[in-house]
């Protein structure tokens, strides 16, 4: 599978299917802190990514009004 980390472009290629909570501990990476988001649908840490997919991962920015 493909992996683009957004806004910095960064690529990373992963053999293997995977559940999207399984990737995000792979990657080292908290579920709340990223989006992770396949063929523009955001995928819950449920759903299944494979081998032939791209999936994109972008910070979760929050914020409010001063």
């Amino acid at each position: 599978m493909r992996i683009v980390f957004l806004p910095s472009r960064k690529e990373l290629e992963l053999r293997g299917s995977y559940r999207v909570a399984d990737l995000l501990r792979e990657l080292k990476l908290l579920p709340g802190t990223v989006l992770v988001i396949r063929n523009n649908e955001m995928l819950t840490t449920e759903d299944l990514v494979d081998d032939t997919d791209t999936v994109e991962i972008r910070n979760v920015i929050s914020g409010g009004a001063a």
